[in-house]
């Protein structure tokens, strides 16, 4: 038999894989989390089916006509044409409300025809049927701008959903460790370094999970619905906003663990991890300001906090050149590389310290 005096001291890479499988294992068998992760892709699919069979079949009016009207209802879109003989015809079915209009012929009208209506004429038939200048589009639009809209929010949800609740289960298991002391015995045992990695190794390998089941349940409801096309444009940035996430999340759990560091009670998470909060609800809420403004969106593709968002979108709408995500991945890594090394500091510096609050400066110094 082996004395403990002859046992090899384990490894960083060890320790590391040891705390992520207890960060990745306590979440597991957490029911809050299972139930909850279920509620969020059931969500997710509902919703895809839902826009996706909504965009196939557009609600249709039923509209009467003459024959010498016919062919002006025909060219609108989403109109179920019915023919009738004359005017009297017309009327009869608009009054029994089996169309929703009609069109007939009016020769003391400029336009030659008259809607008839039993009490207000479908808006659609109205604008279809007005006469308007025409319009010559110099730079045509290459995606639909409700499509662009909820691409955006789709992206901008996923984002700050995972992120908050990831980052937010890092800081409060932290704290959950200091108050307990349950830190003092982890610390005796592994280095705090391997501590902080092995967090958020196991909380990235969660969230990515969570990314990936999302997507596929996006790739089944885009197949589902028949919206292929979409399906064919949207699957590029669904990779580069995995790639995009994964480094963007690993830099704010470094700094969600740090800023928990700096208390000791639950109650004082938030004062510390507010910033935090901020950064990553802002690519939220600027995507769906600005999800329109080339510029705003560019800028925000090369800021790390919110490039997760912003570059996907501009690879989908075509306004992002082929290296423009290569240099925004290299500042991310760059800013991620940087935040892991402060919040490894303020971390090491802060962990052990109870009671007050500890200041920032103080955390970075030790």
């Amino acid at each position: 038999m082996t004395s403990d005096t002859n046992a090899q001291p384990m490894s960083s890479a060890q320790a590391i894989w040891l705390v992520a499988e207890r960060e990745i294992g306590s979440k597991l068998r957490s029911k809050a989390f299972m139930i909850s992760t279920g509620i969020l892709l059931m969500i997710a699919l509902a919703g895809v089916l839902i826009g996706g069979f909504a965009s196939k079949s557009p609600s249709t009016d039923a509209i009467a006509a003459t024959p010498q009207t016919a062919s002006v209802v025909e060219a609108l879109p989403n109109v179920e044409l019915t023919e009738v003989a004359d005017r009297a015809a017309a009327e009869h079915l608009v009054l029994d409300d089996e169309v929703k209009a009609a069109v007939v012929p009016a020769d003391d009208d400029p336009l030659g025809f008259v809607i008839l209506a039993k009490e207000d004429a479908p808006t659609s038939l109205v604008m279809g049927l007005s006469q308007t200048p025409q319009v010559e589009v110099l730079q045509p639009a290459e995606t639909n701008p409700f499509v662009r809209y909820l691409v955006a929010i789709g992206f901008g949800i996923v984002f700050l959903m995972a992120a908050s609740t990831f980052g937010g289960t890092i800081a409060q298991s932290v704290v959950e460790e200091k108050q307990t002391r349950v830190v003092e015995l982890l610390i005796s045992a592994i280095p705090t370094r391997a501590l902080l990695a092995g967090k958020v190794v196991g909380n990235t390998v969660l969230a990515m999970a969570q990314i990936v089941l999302l997507a596929a349940i996006a790739v089944v409801g885009l197949i589902v619905t028949g919206q292929n096309e979409l399906l064919a444009g949207i699957g590029a940035p669904v990779l580069w906003f995995g790639v995009f996430f994964l480094f963007g999340f690993i830099l704010l759990a470094a700094l969600y663990a740090a800023a928990a560091a700096m208390v000791s009670r639950q109650e004082d998470i938030g004062s510390t991890t507010m910033p935090l909060m901020m950064l990553v609800m802002a690519p939220y809420f600027l995507v769906i300001f600005f999800n329109d403004n080339p510029l705003v969106l560019t800028i925000m593709s090369y800021v790390p906090f919110s490039a997760p968002v912003a570059m996907p979108v501009r690879l989908f709408v075509g306004e992002a050149q082929w290296w423009e995500p290569l240099l925004s991945l290299v500042i991310l890594l760059i800013t991620c590389v940087g935040a892991i090394l402060v919040g490894a500091k303020i971390y090491q510096n802060s962990l052990l310290r109870m009671g007050a609050r500890v200041r920032l400066g103080e955390a970075l110094r030790g």
